[in-house]
């Protein structure tokens, strides 16, 4: 197995990707695993190992303006839900996905589920953690304040806005090690902290969630929702509802994982995203 890390230029953006390649490819569907505000690739980098150990390729792209992606400013690339799945429809056929298993987490993942929704021959299943599927979420006041006019200018400048931002959600310490990586970015460039203004205050978060809980009613594809119970910001009740009402969906709770279980329950996310993954469909 060979984790490796890549930029990709497609059109004017360039991605960075993190790839688990497996030592005997099988003939198994790649998994696309996309993480969330304001977070990166990073934090799949335990799982993705697994996932190749048995034969998946594993991808996983800094979305743009976040990690080491692009950050174009905002003239340039308009940060709004359609933008984002723009460029990640442009990324997907540049890799030649034909079909996959996708994975999204956190708050930008909701704009993986658009995409899903208006791709659905692209997805074979469709893993979701933690994001937010209910128009009953908002948008936590952790990240709201952001996206404040003055005050928003200064916080995302401030490396330290990361620290505070994952350890919330998570409730738990983040390593120095792993932080040093999330932080990398703000401490590089002041691009990387005007693009996720930028992404807050273009994000038009309610629409995007009115059109997910709207489309999931009539998705068809096999469906693994993955629950941290300590998530401090979206509530499991309406989550709960919403698994009960898709055609072929489930819901695996973690009772002891935050709104980012990969970063300290990674063994849990990998054994429900591994074993769902290689059961057979029923016909």
């Amino acid at each position: 197995m060979v984790l490796d890390k890549k930029n990709i230029s497609v059109g004017s953006l360039e991605w960075f990707i993190r790839e688990a390649t497996p030592d005997n490819p099988r003939d198994k569907l790649p998994v696309l695993l996309l993480h969330g505000f304001p977070s990166q690739s990073h934090s799949w980098t335990v799982i993705m190992p697994d996932l190749a150990n048995l034969g998946y390729h594993a991808i996983a792209p800094d979305w743009i303006g976040f990690g080491f992606s692009s950050r174009p400013e905002k003239n340039d690339f308009a940060y709004t839900p359609e933008a984002f799945i723009k460029a990640l429809s442009d990324l997907i056929e540049e890799l030649r996905l034909d079909k996959f298993h996708l994975v999204v987490q956190g708050f930008l993942g909701s704009v993986g589920i658009q995409y899903a929704l208006q791709n659905p021959d692209k997805i074979e299943r469709l893993i979701i953690i933690n994001a937010p599927i209910s128009t009953q979420t908002r948008l936590p006041w952790k990240i709201k304040q952001l996206g404040l006019p003055l005050v928003g200018e200064m916080l995302t400048q401030d490396p330290l806005m990361i620290d505070r931002t994952l350890e919330a959600g998570c409730r738990y310490p983040i390593s120095d090690a792993d932080l040093d990586i999330y932080r990398r970015p703000l401490l590089q460039t002041s691009s990387a902290g005007r693009a996720i203004l930028a992404t807050l205050r273009n994000f038009k978060l309610s629409d995007a969630i009115a059109q997910i809980e709207s489309g999931l009613k009539g998705w068809q594809k096999p469906t693994l929702i993955i629950w941290g119970l300590r998530d401090p910001w979206l509530d499991v009740n309406p989550v709960e509802k919403i698994a009960a009402s898709l055609a072929n969906g489930e819901l695996v709770k973690l009772a002891e994982a935050g709104h980012y279980p990969q970063e300290h329950w990674s063994e849990k996310v990998s054994d429900a995203l591994i074993s769902f993954l290689q059961r057979q469909p029923v016909n």
